[in-house]
């Protein structure tokens, strides 16, 4: 017995261990060369290897990434938010490529292409067939270089060419910023790409100049991006010398602390940072140590849960290997990282963890939080519920279709925060929408389904069939009842649309302040002092 045990001790040596990855990698090899001799129908030897590679990456989390060389661009404007191109979102709808969001001071803006304008040539080329990705190649170039669009626009029935020359866009990482209310400023950051901090830091310093005394910083939905800009936004509001974050992996000579750098633009103004399920990586890090410095409220979901730290790694032909080599600790010690990939919602979010692998963490101030899978808000609020009906509209593009119609028809609209739709407008929207398909299922209605099919099963359908279709009648949907009694919801979407037609980002984020339960919430919280002060001192 003590023979073998020190047989399998010496198996598990460093030279065992590279001699399995040698064998392994022999085996790999061989087995790539019988299979492209010897299969029946021709392969392509990159796809074949590029999809071997990806699976075997999949086996460890999904930030690992295989970038090969024909994506590095993509990946640079990923982690830049620099490309040469005509800045504009361009999407798919109704089986037609659009404009989606022409940005400010880019060729596509200053050339007059407008949201909801259907692309239907580059350069010559019939992008019909073409999806996102492919357009997407062709629009974009080196800087200063000619490209000609052939559109089409609502309500004009010939098409036009548009020229435009490519220049080099850089996309914000924070598309918008200005006043709630008369003390009270909101920055929106969606991304951690290079210069992030000093763009919250400018967005901070021109708010306090335009009155506001209270902070709402939003990072609902942003995906994180480079860990330095984590630093550097959190070292906007946290003091020089402050522990933003540890980085802790395998190779401990990579293990890095990371402080504030530079002096804080402002330690002290009261703060509210925004997180959804969708808030991840970078964002965690900001929001967390907001949390452990008691430096503000967290207010909305808990965020995502991915505490890891991902290093590029060069390879060989000009690709390269997105790897994850450590977990990172925010001040309190706790790492966010959800404790498994294997239970997350259908968001990616990783939703509630058992108390029982918990494991508790102190504040500057001595509350109480806890790690594993995301940042908990200090004031929850769930998202409001979107109604079927509500998704069915935005899946057949219909809200994205009527806000072309109302541009076409309306000259002019309110400023943003001030603009609304009349009981009347929307009663047009609701005629209009009689000549349009869509449908939709309820969840109650799958769920009488679901019954209706496991009865059949068991052999209990036909006595409790009469039953079943009393109470389908009873709960089936009715558009023109849904329209009404899901208005404010689906008004006020309607609403964002319309006003991107003529204020584009801006004018989506504005008019949504007074339905947005979140900002409500900060906005109430900010002008509590009373309860603010009391949740960061409560311990």
């Amino acid at each position: 017995m003590a023979t073998l045990l020190i047989t399998v001790v010496a198996n598990t040596g460093p030279g065992d261990r590279y001699f399995e990855i040698q064998k392994n990698l022999d085996i790999f090899i061989t087995l790539y060369k019988e299979v492209n001799t010897y299969y029946v129908d021709d392969i392509n030897p990159n796809d074949l290897i590029k999809t071997g590679i990806n699976s075997m990456l999949a086996t460890l989390d999904p930030y690992t990434n295989y970038i090969p060389e024909d994506n590095i661009e993509d990946y640079r404007t990923m982690t830049t938010n620099q490309y040469g191109g005509i800045g504009a979102l361009i999407g798919r709808r109704n089986k037609k490529n659009m404009v989606l969001m022409p940005y400010k001071g880019f060729p596509a803006y200053k050339s007059g292409l407008e949201i909801g304008d259907e692309i239907t040539k580059i350069n010559g080329i019939d992008i019909s067939e073409k999806d996102t990705g492919e357009i997407s190649k062709l629009l974009k170039g080196q800087a200063n270089t000619d490209v000609l669009l052939t559109v089409k626009r609502y309500g004009s029935k010939k098409a036009f060419d548009v020229s435009l020359k490519r220049e080099k866009i850089t996309i914000n990482n924070v598309p918008y910023f200005g006043m709630v209310t008369a003390d009270i400023g909101y920055l929106k950051l969606q991304d951690f790409t290079t210069e992030a901090g000093k763009e919250v830091k400018e967005a901070v310093i021109k708010l306090k100049e335009e009155g506001a005394k209270k902070i709402i910083l939003d990072l609902r939905d942003n995906p994180g991006g480079l860990l330095g800009e984590a630093v550097n936004v959190s070292n906007v509001f946290v003091e020089k010398g402050s522990l933003i974050v540890n980085t802790k992996g395998k190779v401990t000579d990579w293990n890095k602390a990371y402080k504030a750098l530079n002096n804080p633009t402002d330690a002290e103004i009261p703060l509210v940072v925004l997180t959804s399920s969708r808030s991840a990586s970078a964002s965690e890090i900001v929001a967390g140590v907001i949390q452990d410095y008691d430096r503000g409220v967290l207010v909305g979901e808990k965020s995502y849960g991915k505490g890891l730290v991902q290093t590029t790694r060069r390879l060989s032909y000009n690709s390269q290997l997105k790897v994850t080599t450590a977990k990172y600790y925010i001040p309190s010690g706790r790492c966010i990282q959800a404790i498994d990939y294997s239970h997350r919602n259908e968001d990616g979010s990783v939703g509630k963890i058992p108390d029982s692998l918990k494991v508790a963490f102190k504040t500057q101030k001595g509350r109480t939080v806890y790690d594993g899978g995301g940042v908990t808000p200090d004031l929850p609020v769930e998202r409001e519920y979107l109604a079927p009906i509500s998704i069915s509209l935005i899946n057949n593009s219909l809200l994205f279709e009527y806000a072309n119609k109302y541009k076409f028809e309306h000259e002019k609209i309110k400023p943003a925060n001030e603009f609304g739709l009349s009981n009347t407008e929307y009663t047009e929207f609701v005629s209009w929408l009689k000549t349009k398909e869509y449908d939709y299922t309820t969840k109650v209605e799958s769920t009488i389904e679901a019954l209706k099919e496991v009865s059949k099963e068991e052999k209990y359908f036909s006595e409790i069939e009469s039953q079943i279709s009393a109470l389908h009648n009873k709960v089936k949907h009715n558009k023109a009842s849904d329209l009404m009694k899901f208005k404010s919801q689906i008004k006020s979407m309607l609403e964002e649309e319309i006003a991107s037609r003529y204020y584009l980002q801006e004018g989506m984020i504005e008019t949504s302040f007074d339905e947005d339960l979140d900002i409500q919430e900060s906005i109430r919280i900010l002008n509590n002092t009373e309860e603010y002060n009391k949740i960061l001192n409560s311990n």
